[in-house]
């Protein structure tokens, strides 16, 4: 399967911004997938997850209660909603995928087998 993350940009803190990562050529609904992010001179760390039918989700702290992860199978993509930005959340980010059984999400990077190529989210104060 391949991964295309889109919809970043340059936003004001406080703005919002919707993440896509459409999948193609495979089979989209067995997958897990996640989203992560890389700043500058840091390690890529985990953001969100969602179990391959959508009924499990996970955040790291720092994004709860703003970000929302959720997939659409008809147009085999899976978003990343972010609301109240911050410059702390500028980053490269990236979706990711793995095929597993349902109930299932991972929260670390090893644990996925596909990646998407980034989209840069860059929040100004």
């Amino acid at each position: 399967v391949q991964l295309q993350a889109s919809g970043g940009g340059l936003v004001q803190a406080g703005d919002s911004l919707r993440l896509s990562c459409a999948a193609s050529g495979g089979t989209f609904s067995a997958y897990a997938v996640g989203w992560f992010r890389q700043a500058p001179g840091k390690e890529r760390e985990f953001v969100a997850a969602i179990s391959r039918r959508g009924t499990r989700t996970s955040y790291v702290d720092s994004v709860k209660g703003r970000f929302t992860i959720s997939r659409d199978f008809a147009k085999n993509t899976v978003f990343l909603q972010m609301r109240s930005l911050k410059p702390e959340d500028t980053a490269v980010y990236y979706c990711a995928g793995r095929d597993t059984i349902d109930g299932v999400i991972f929260d670390q990077k090893a644990h996925y087998d596909y990646w998407g190529q980034g989209t840069q989210v860059t929040v100004s104060s």
